[in-house]
């Protein structure tokens, strides 16, 4: 457990900014309370590295990073601008998958709970909600489709039909586009001893995801987790191909524990399960990458994106930003009873009737509307 440490806080792109304020805030409170000793150091990433160092990951923010104990991260992107340059030197590419290579982030973790007190804001009828949904969405991070090579698109010639059989080929050019789905036996041993100790602790089930029928890697992972999975005889390990696991998350979510999904598969079904708390705006994760002694580097993002239409408004839901400081308290630091202490004040703002607009109903009676700013005193003030 670690009582000093250093933080890079890259607060990024749209509402960025606003929401890691109000986490930077109750992360404040938190190192009062538990007389930690907590550094700081903000860093632009995104199109905010971009306008102040040419390049969405600047040498200097990347510096500050590896300086760092842990990254606690905003968000990257801006939509109307990401056009007005290279698709290499976006942010998401040139940033958010730089740093997951650099750091070695290979495993990504989203639990995705939704409070008894915001049962309205889920799309799913009550009887679906059961006695509430509980679910970490486990995902490999740094293999399959995303890093896979080759990855390129280049032109070739293919021959156009012709209407008369006897008439001339011709040969007209065209784009082909290529993505390699790439894994190894040691990558998908490491992420399935991720998952299996997550729910050695929570329910005891692994749900892993692929589509073995078709593809494979498919094969390849359902192969080596079964093998992984022999290593945790308290816990249960079902199969199941990703287009029934993305029905099954519509029709019964309280079937789920933990779900162990290759890359580009928990990219998909992890934004599904969220949509199931209500909001992105609840949702945190956690990117983990190597251990040194008691020090597990991370990388702690909310899970929605920058929102640039609410940007600079008072309106964003810091409450994902700040969830993600907890995690990063009990992944990184080991100190749960802080993360808890983080995790107790968002319920107990929450349990008052605070709702940002993204989970605010007329129909939740008692609820107030508040904005980014009265979100965040709320919960720096139930620390």
């Amino acid at each position: 457990m670690l009582t000093k440490f250093t933080i890079a806080a890259l607060a990024g792109d749209g509402i960025g900014p606003e929401v890691m304020r109000e986490a930077i805030k109750v992360l404040r409170a938190i190192e009062k309370k538990f007389s930690l000793t907590v550094q700081i150091t903000e860093a632009p990433v995104g199109w905010a590295g971009i306008d102040a160092a040419g390049k969405a990951l600047p040498d200097a923010t990347l510096a500050v990073c590896k300086q760092a104990d842990a990254i606690l991260f905003g968000s990257v992107g801006l939509p109307d601008r990401d056009p007005t340059i290279p698709k290499e030197e976006r942010p998401e590419r040139a940033a958010l998958l730089r740093i997951r290579k650099e750091f070695g982030l290979y495993a990504n973790l989203r639990p995705v709970q939704l409070p008894k007190a915001l049962a309205h804001a889920c799309p799913l009828r009550p009887e679906r909600q059961g006695d509430g949904i509980d679910i970490l969405v486990v995902r490999e991070l740094t293999g399959g489709m995303y890093f896979g090579q080759p990855k390129k698109t280049e032109d070739y010639f293919h021959e156009e039909p012709q209407a008369d059989e006897g008439a001339t080929v011709i040969m007209k050019r065209a784009q082909r586009a290529t993505d390699t789905m790439v894994y190894t036996t040691p990558e998908i041993e490491r992420i399935a001893h991720v998952a299996f100790k997550a729910a050695s602790l929570r329910r005891k089930k692994v749900t892993s995801i692929d589509k073995a029928n078709v593809l494979e890697n498919g094969v390849l992972w359902r192969d080596v987790v079964t093998r992984v999975a022999r290593a945790y005889p308290n816990v249960t390990l079902e199969h199941m191909f990703v287009d029934n696991a993305a029905m099954q998350l519509v029709l019964k979510p309280t079937q789920f524990d933990v779900l162990l999904c290759e890359n580009m598969f928990g990219d998909i079904l992890s934004d599904e399960a969220a949509a199931l708390a209500g909001s992105l705006g609840m949702l945190p994760s956690a990117s983990l990458g190597k251990v040194s002694g008691e020090l597990t580097f991370g990388f702690y993002e909310p899970a929605g994106g920058t929102a640039p239409d609410i940007a600079g408004k008072n309106l964003a839901n810091p409450i994902a930003q700040i969830l993600s400081v907890a995690l990063m308290l009990r992944y990184s630091f080991g100190l749960n009873d802080a993360a808890s202490s983080i995790e107790a004040a968002v319920a107990k703002a929450i349990g008052s009737g605070l709702r940002t607009g993204d989970i605010f109903s007329p129909h939740d009676t008692g609820a107030k509307k508040v904005g980014t700013r009265e979100m965040g005193d709320a919960i720096a003030a139930a620390i």
